[in-house]
């Protein structure tokens, strides 16, 4: 169950944070979308920079660590509060 895993391995946040350079507010759309928007803004984005997403599809949960994995960016950050998901992605060089 490696989606579970991806979710699971993010779920703590470490304590140096970067404050994000966008900030994305997917909530109410549903998959592909809040996947597409973190794209996009990426593709804005000078390396290092790290974008925000909250979404509150479930999916999201496994599609945008799956995405910024396969696409070589970092999830620094996922938390969950109720049904709205956070990430935190720093752009790769």
């Amino acid at each position: 169950m490696l989606e579970a895993s991806l979710f699971e391995r993010y779920c703590v946040a470490p304590m140096d944070n970067p404050s994000p350079t966008v900030d994305i507010d997917a909530r109410g759309f549903h998959c592909p979308v809040p996947t597409l928007k973190l794209q996009k803004a990426l593709e804005r984005l000078k390396a290092g920079d790290v974008v925000r997403l909250r979404a509150d599809d479930p999916m999201a949960k496994v599609d945008v660590p799956h995405f910024a994995t396969q696409t070589g960016h970092e999830v620094l950050l996922v938390e969950q509060d109720g049904a709205v998901l956070t990430f935190l992605v720093r752009k790769s060089s």
